[in-house]
């Protein structure tokens, strides 16, 4: 199932070509009316098809970039409440990571290594668990929103590298360039945005750090997660432990009953390592700690898991750019 949300604006703009947009929605048993709620849930298919048969139909071949050019991250409910108020942009996507399920739990988006190889940067990854291939008009739709939401969480252009998609142009391809700002690559492996790696740490202007913690926790009570991924379950005891167990691959690996060199060669399957990892999680804490909490540094050392506080003064320079005194002062003081 997806949130009916996702085809939010399509109905408006199958009429704006010429279309019945409510009876075409109707065709696949989809109320217009719902995809305006954020509750409302449609099969994953249904929403393909939908969106396919309304390009063939219109003759539209970019109509999956049309709608992603008119939809916001609203269409997200409330993930994106979550993703807006992060202090980062690594912090927004690590977000989508964990909780696109509440979204839909056909759709993931991943950090994986850059498919060309180049140092430096990283692929975002969009895909599907039940429709390999993505449709076409459903992969230019997702990856063209995700572009959209990098935008305007980065306050503009963010370094996009390039943008390889799964199936050949369905337009011409200066459309696709016009739309995304860079150079596209069609029928490649996977639905990816190459970004630089450094795009993590750039900040999210005006984010609420109450709102988000608000967002996370209604989205881990109220929405059961699907089956965890290795690296969900690696970052879910490291974020429990830290602070007061040993943050190593030894210790981890035995809570998953996994030998050290197995989890790491899976991590690494996944496009990920577990000292990664392990850095976001402190990064994560140690920010909420020194932003929100008067605690001393010596106690944030312990409690993130380092053994000195140079330890914590170094990391929090390589995370934000700083040192741990500046950013816990407020702007201006």
């Amino acid at each position: 199932m997806v949130r009916a949300a996702g085809l939010r604006g399509l109905p408006s703009l199958i009429d704006e070509l010429g279309g019945d947009g409510p009876a075409l929605m109707a065709r696949f048993g989809v109320d217009a009316a719902a995809l305006d709620t954020d509750d409302a849930v449609i099969p994953t298919l249904a929403a393909g098809r939908a969106l396919e048969t309304a390009a063939a139909s219109l003759n539209c071949p970019d109509l999956g970039l049309r709608l992603a050019a008119r939809q916001d991250i609203a269409v997200l409910g409330p993930l994106a409440i979550a993703i807006e108020n992060s202090a980062t942009l690594g912090e927004a996507l690590d977000c989508a990571t964990r909780f696109l399920f509440v979204h839909s739990p056909a759709l993931t988006v991943a950090q994986v290594p850059d498919p060309a190889g180049r140092a430096g940067v990283v692929g975002l990854r969009y895909a599907s668990t039940e429709l390999d291939p993505l449709p076409p008009q459903i992969c230019d739709n997702g990856l063209g929103l995700l572009h959209r939401i990098i935008v305007l969480l980065a306050g503009g252009r963010y370094g996009l590298r390039s943008v390889h998609l799964t199936h050949r142009p369905l337009a011409p391809v200066a459309r696709y360039t016009e739309f995304f700002g860079a150079d596209v690559r069609f029928a490649q492996d996977a639905a990816v945005l190459r970004v630089p790696a450094t795009m993590a740490d750039a900040t999210v202007a005006g984010g609420n750090r109450v709102l988000r913690e608000v967002a996370l926790d209604y989205m881990r009570t109220h929405f059961p997660a699907p089956e965890q991924t290795l690296e969900e379950r690696v970052r879910q005891l490291l974020t429990q432990s830290l602070g007061s167990a040993p943050a190593d691959i030894a210790a981890v690996g035995r809570r998953l009953q996994t030998h050290p060199r197995t989890l790491q060669r899976r991590l690494s399957a996944a496009g990920t390592t577990f000292d990664k990892i392990l850095d976001d999680v402190r990064r994560e804490r140690a920010h909420r700690l020194i932003t929100t909490t008067d605690l001393p540094f010596t106690q944030v050392t312990a409690i993130v898991g380092l053994t000195e506080q140079s330890a914590l003064s170094r990391a929090v320079r390589r995370w934000f750019g700083t040192s741990p005194r500046d950013l816990r002062r407020p702007p201006g003081h």
